[in-house]
This record gives structure tokens, C-alpha cells and sequence, in this order.
């Protein structure tokens, strides 16, 4: 700004109070503005730490209610063996021993049942993709259409997922 000899300034002159009171609104009003963006910030952040905070507890409670899910997926061929082994033992066994081993494989799925894994309904019922792997088809005038009529190896579930599928075999009609 120039000034005359006087110290009044030439050219450009003072902001009236008008001016100055304008100014001082246009930046009350930016800060408002901030102030609101800053707020609607804090609000989505808010809400997002605790969508965060429900989806950690979530997979805790899911972690500590899935712990033996893997294990069980481990265990359960060996089940199926043993199972096949006791179908066809043979008829010289000794009745004592084979009574023994069977109520040992007892034991083993009381346990699992104990940690929530249950076989998974199969036969007679209505063929359910979430629950089984159809691997062929028999041709029944007996059974309804799409239903298991054979179960190969039965499936598990633990509480509501499945561990794995029935192998089954699913009626059609002849």
C-alpha cells in the first residue's frame, strides 16, 4: 500500500467496516464449514471403530467356537476306517476284544459330539447340496425323486458349518 505524505493511503483504500464485517462471516463460515466436515469425520470413524470392534468379538466367538474344526476334520477319515475296519472284521475275532475296540471308536465320537460335530443326516432324506455331494444316481420307483438312497461316506457338520459332505447317492425315477 503507498501512503502519502500525510500517511493516508493512496490508490487502494481502507476496508470500510462493512468490508471487514463481510470478511469476517465469509471466514466464520469457512470455519463453520470445517468444523462440520470435521465433525461428520469423527462420526464415520466412530461408527467404523465400532463395526471394527463387532467384527473382531465376531471372529473371536467364531475362533473359539471353530478351535477343533480342523482336528475333527483330521480325525474323522481315521473314524471312517475304523468303521470300515469293524464292518468287516473277521468272524474268528475274539468277541471281548472287538466289543473293546468298538466302544473305544464310541468314545471318540462322544467326544466329537462333546466338541459339536455331528453326522450329518443322509439317508431317506431330501438330497441337500449344503450338506451333500451327490456322486451318481439310482434309478428307484420306490423313493421319491432327489432322494439319498445311499450314503458312501457319511458327512459331518460342526454346529452350522459343514466340515464336510455325505457321499451319497440320490434317487431318480426308472
Amino acid at each position: 500500500m503507498i501512503e502519502d505524505e500525510g500517511g493516508a493511503p493512496t490508490g487502494e483504500q481502507a476496508p470500510t467496516a462493512t468490508q471487514e464485517k463481510e470478511a469476517e462471516q465469509e471466514a466464520l463460515a469457512s470455519l463453520q464449514e470445517e468444523l462440520e466436515e470435521l465433525r461428520s469425520r469423527h462420526l464415520r470413524l466412530a461408527a467404523d471403530f465400532e463395526n471394527y470392534k463387532k467384527r473382531a468379538r465376531q471372529e473371536q466367538e467364531d475362533a473359539y467356537r471353530y478351535a477343533g474344526a480342523l482336528l475333527a476334520e483330521r480325525v474323522l477319515p481315521v473314524l471312517d476306517d475304523a468303521q470300515l475296519a469293524l464292518e468287516h472284521a473277521p468272524a474268528r475275532v475274539d468277541k471281548t476284544w472287538l466289543k473293546g475296540v468298538q466302544l473305544t471308536f464310541q468314545k471318540l465320537e462322544e467326544a466329537l459330539a462333546a466338541a459339536g460335530v455331528e453326522a450329518v443326516p443322509a439317508l431317506a432324506t431330501k438330497f441337500d447340496p449344503k450338506l451333500h455331494e451327490a456322486i451318481g444316481t439310482v434309478e428307484s420307483d420306490e423313493h421319491p425323486e432327489d432322494t439319498v438312497v445311499m450314503e458312501l461316506r457319511r458327512g459331518y457338520r460342526m454346529h452350522d458349518k459343514v466340515l464336510r459332505p455325505a457321499l451319497v447317492k440320490v434317487s431318480r425315477k426308472g
